[in-house]
């Protein structure tokens, strides 16, 4: 009997290891080459069916708005220190029929001698038809345009809507034109300080889709290419101008909606008047005259011939001194509430007022000469220097 030794033995079953190796990869090229005994090959990337389907929403969306919505430029005088010195803006808009009625932000025309739209790649001279500065919302107009030039941009509905639903701002940032940006609703209902106007828009919606100087005016959109409300403001740190960081608000297309009519037709808004000034209650009035409570609205200047001074309202003369004092040269009303809201603040006047029109009445609680009592006030139409 022939007798391996141990090295022969480990050295017989590397070499027949080696020759399997070499058998089993010549045997699989050779099945490769023919096809024969693999199963199918599968691709290594298939297109995401969702993910297409959005970049083609996407770029449906673009082509069906983006010639609806317009560069804006506004040229004026601008007054600091020195004097008077030119001065020019941009900002979008949104061409919303076929007459060439502009729905843009007060804030993108304001203070404005002339005004030139851009529609695709032709330039017009346009117009101020109305402002509403109270909701930094203006309309304006190009006239002598083809009507085959003007792409509507259709309104949809602000009611409804959810956080985390997409949306699409078109605009002209930095002068780039049409220029579109995606993102979702961050926010709703969000309380929106204006500076131009110094008071709230109520129920803005915010986004972080980029909005950046020059989209101001633009529409924000829904999947369906529908304006949903107009770009109006961005979150800056610290109040810096800047640009987009992920914060940015739009009017509501249903507050743009009602507004419309009257910027069209009167060129302002027609709005409910209490027919007197008011300011909050400071804490130096409440206590100088030992007030049972904390929150109000002193009532000011009032007006001949509305429905504050038929109802018998008086106003305060009252000057605060920086150091905590008061002198007073007549008592007035305090206002508490408004057909049973309580009023504290402008905003609160404000809110409960966007809800009348001119003419109705309310009733007002007015605290007096130590007494509570209500007052019935017609409620005037608020006179065009008070816009």
């Amino acid at each position: 009997m022939y007798r391996i030794s141990a090295k022969q033995l480990i050295l017989l079953t590397f070499l027949t290891a080696i020759l399997g190796g070499a058998v089993v990869v010549l045997t699989q090229r050779a099945l490769l080459k023919s096809g024969a005994g693999l199963p199918p090959l599968e691709p290594t990337a298939i297109a995401d069916p969702s993910v297409a389907s959005e970049e083609q929403n996407n770029i449906d969306v673009y082509r069906m708005v983006s010639p609806g919505v317009v560069n804006i430029t506004s040229s004026g005088y601008s007054r600091n220190f020195w004097g008077y010195y030119p001065s020019q803006g941009t900002g979008s808009g949104s061409i919303i029929d076929a007459e060439g009625h502009i729905v843009t932000n007060y804030h993108v025309i304001q203070n404005a001698s002339q005004l030139e739209v851009q529609i695709e790649n032709e330039k017009f001279q346009a117009r101020v038809v109305g402002i509403d500065r109270d909701n930094d919302l203006a309309v304006i107009k190009v006239d002598n345009v083809p009507r085959g030039k003007l792409t509507i941009v259709k309104f949809g509905t602000s009611s409804g809507l959810q956080v985390g639903q997409k949306v699409l701002a078109i605009g002209n940032p930095f002068g780039l034109q049409r220029t579109m940006t995606t993102g979702i609703i961050s926010g709703l209902e969000r309380p929106l300080r204006d500076p131009v106007a110094r008071r709230t828009i109520e129920g803005a919606i915010q986004t972080d889709a980029s909005i950046n100087p020059g989209n101001s005016g633009g529409p924000l959109l829904n999947s369906h290419g529908e304006m949903i409300g107009i770009n109006t403001a961005i979150y800056s740190p610290n109040g810096e101008a800047g640009g987009s960081i992920g914060i940015g608000f739009a009017v509501p297309a249903d507050l743009v909606k009602k507004t419309i009519p009257d910027l069209i037709s009167k060129g302002y808004v027609a709005r409910p008047w209490l027919g007197f000034s008011t300011q909050p209650l400071s804490s130096n009035i409440v206590r100088a005259f030992n007030l049972p409570f904390q929150n109000g609205l002193m009532v000011g200047d009032v007006y001949r011939g509305t429905g504050a001074a038929a109802a018998g309202i008086h106003g305060w003369a009252v000057e605060e001194s920086i150091w905590g004092g008061v002198s007073l040269s007549q008592l007035g009303d305090i206002i508490l509430s408004i057909d049973g809201k309580p009023v504290a603040s402008l905003d609160d006047q404000n809110r409960i007022l966007d809800t009348k029109a001119p003419g109705q009445t309310v009733q007002l609680v007015i605290y007096r000469n130590d007494r509570k009592f209500t007052v019935p006030l017609r409620l005037s139409e608020r006179p065009r220097d008070q816009q």
